[in-house]
Formats: C-alpha cells, structure tokens, sequence
C-alpha cells in the first residue's frame, strides 16, 4: 500500500521572528505527521510580513528541517484599499452584499500560483491540510479539492465568522480538525456542523526545563512580574492589560512590574512605564527561562482557539490569569485547575492579589498546568488524535 500524501497549505511558514499561532502548529504538525512517516508537502507563500505580504523569500521548493517546503509568491495585484474597507465593516458584524464579500476574499492574502499547482496535483494527494480559515487563500486551496480537504481553521467568534462564505467554507470541506472543544462548539453552532464532521486535535508541545531566576537576573529585575507574550493590539487585549496594571500598582501599592514579549507597539500610562520592560521578540530559550521566572502570566485575550503561549506557561510551571470571556482559555483553566480568570478589573486585583501573596496557590496551579499539558497535548496523544480523525473522515468518503 502506498505511504499516503498529505499537503499542508498555510499562508506563512512559521520560522525565525514570524509569529503566529496558527502558523506555528501548522508547521509544527505537518513536521511530526512527516517524521511519523507520512510523506508530506508543505505549501505556502514567500511572504514574511503579515501585514505587508510582500515577496520576501524566493519561490521554489526547499528542504527546510525535516519538510519539503513549497514557496509560491503572493498575488500583487490585491486592491488592499478596498480588502481593508470591507473588513473594517464585516469586522464590526455589520452586513456586506455578496459581491462585498467576493471582493473582500478576491482581496485578501492570495497565490495564484499556488492554488494552479494544487489543482493539478489535487489528485496526488490523500488530504489537504489547510488552515487558518479566514484567508483567501485557504478558501481557494479548499476549492481546489474540497472532498479530500480538512481544514484547521482557529476559528474565533469575530465578525469575519458570521459572513456566508465562510459558512459555505466549513459546510464543503471533508472535516474539520480543531484545536479545542470550545471551537469546535463553536462552529457548529455559527455552521450547523453535525458532530461527526469535526474533531479535536490540537497541538503537541515539548516538555522544556528552565532557570526561574535566569530572566530575572539577565535583565535587572528585582521585583516580581506578570508577563504576556504574543501579538501587543487591541484584539489580543494588551491595552487592557496595560490599563489594569497600572491601577493594579496603585490601588494595592504591590511592587509587581510587566514584561512584554512580542512585536507590536505598547502605549502604557505613564505611571506604568517605569515598571514596564518591553522585551520585544524573545528567542525560545530566553521566552522560556521568561515564563518560568513570571510570577503569573497574564492572558487577556477573549478570542482564541487554542492559546500556545498559555500552555508553554503551565509547562513552565507558572500559572495563568486570563479573561472569563475568552471561552478556550476558560474551559483550559477549569479542566487543568491550571489559572485563575476575571470578568472586570476586581476579579483582576483579586486574582493578581492572591497569586502575588500566596506562593503555595502558585505552585499547586502551576503544577496542575503542567500535568495537564504534558497529559493532553503530548505529541504522542496529539498524533494519535490526527491519526484517529483521518481514519474517521476516510470512512466518511468511502
């Protein structure tokens, strides 16, 4: 029996300062599916940037770790003006004509090149692999071949969820694999998806040992400090953090200072700069030994579909304070006993308060976390769990 063929689409390839959930596990996971064997085809564009999307790389394959990767350039004939004029509207859930949404994806992130080789090869492969769900080019991809493809779409609940074609998007494709049980609640409900055609995944992580103390005394810290790590906008909830720190600071009169890792500009009040370290993009050591000296680290994000940074920090041994809202963060606390979580700034104070003046409720959530990360997102448990979905889905098509 041939060795079955699965290609990956993704718009970025996770490598160096890319960052990017999504991004991550995509390449993360087509590595393992193809060091278990699997022949694997890694497809995506030569853009680095996620905001440009210009043509940074050369397109071509290349042999990249343990992945034939395929780089296709990006379409530079996007009316960005108008992509980004209809996004600002279908973003605030407000209703768009269908050709609204036509030229909203005929805008987007796009490769022609890219989809034409699919297409031709469609026939090669046993799945496509392509994810995340609100590019036009994983709407294109999924075209391609749409009764062998699976999409991994992070999907979250924003307004680019509600529109037609990405109902459309969900309702043709083979499957869906999902990073979390809430998701997967989640578009079955916007989709009406019967239970069978989804499944969760997820995505495996590497058990990892750091100094605690190591950021800390590299960095001139004395006091002990919240970090975050990720993407500092608005979506992710960074000004929020930033605004409840501050008054944290000064309502409790604690000596607690934030850390920020990541790309992004930070606008702190000004009683908050001088506390604040703005480390900007770490090397994965360096996060690391970061996340197991924070005395929390603080998520405060509502939409997410898995949360890597979350669960490297329970590897770390450092537990969480994330917001009520954010459904998959909520469901991770409660199933790990891993974090605290806050609707409004007291649940905030109170929750800091606690874990600042309790070192035992520290410890004991920080190592439920890790319990829980090494149980449920082992590469091990991860790959069985993609294993069982494409045995499942290839019955489905039979």
């Amino acid at each position: 029996m041939p060795t079955p063929r699965i290609a990956f689409v993704c718009p970025r390839l996770a490598e160096g300062g890319v960052v990017g959930g999504a991004e991550t596990l995509l390449r993360a996971l087509a590595e393992r599916v193809a060091a278990a064997g699997r022949e694997v085809a890694f497809l995506t564009t030569c853009a680095r940037d996620h905001v440009s999307w210009r043509n940074e790389r050369p397109a071509g394959r290349q042999r990249i770790g343990g992945l034939e990767v395929l780089f296709f350039p990006v379409d530079e004939d996007r009316d960005t003006e108008r992509f980004l004029r209809i996004q600002a509207v279908i973003s605030r859930r407000c209703p768009v004509s269908d050709a609204d949404e036509e030229a909203w994806l005929r805008n987007s992130v796009n490769s022609r090149a890219l989809t034409d080789w699919l297409r031709e090869r469609a026939a090669g492969f046993d799945w496509i692999v392509a994810g995340p769900y609100l590019f036009g080019l994983v709407q294109a991809a999924a075209q391609a071949a749409p009764d062998r493809t699976l999409l991994v779409p992070c999907l979250h609940d924003e307004g680019f969820a509600y529109t037609r074609a990405m109902r459309a998007l969900f309702r043709s494709v083979a499957g869906c694999l999902f990073n979390t049980g809430p998701e997967r609640r989640l578009a079955e409900r916007l989709y009406g998806l019967p239970p069978e055609s989804g499944a969760v995944v997820g995505l495996g992580l590497e058990p990892f040992e750091a100094d605690p103390a190591a950021f800390a005394r590299a960095r001139g810290l004395a006091a002990p400090y919240v970090l975050y790590a990720g993407r500092r906008e608005e979506g992710k909830g960074t000004p929020l953090l930033l605004d409840y720190l501050a008054l944290f600071r000064q309502r409790t009169g604690e000596d607690v200072k934030l850390v920020l890792a990541g790309s992004g500009e930070v606008h702190p009040p000004a009683a908050l700069k001088p506390h604040l370290l703005d480390a900007g993009f770490l090397p994965e050591a360096e996060k690391q030994a970061a996340m197991a000296g924070a005395a929390v680290f603080c998520h405060p994000s509502v939409n997410e579909s898995l949360g890597i940074v979350v669960l490297e920090s329970w590897l770390a041994g450092t537990p969480v304070l994330v917001r009520a809202r954010c459904a998959v963060h909520l469901d991770q606390c409660r199933r790990s006993s891993g974090g605290l979580w806050f609707s409004a700034y007291p649940e905030f104070e109170e929750g800091l308060l606690s874990l600042l003046r309790r070192p035992d409720l520290r410890r004991a959530l920080g190592d439920a976390g890790r319990a829980y990360v090494r149980r449920e997102y082992a590469w091990p448990a991860v790959l069985g769990r993609f294993e069982d979905a494409l045995s499942r889905f290839s019955g489905r098509r039979r």
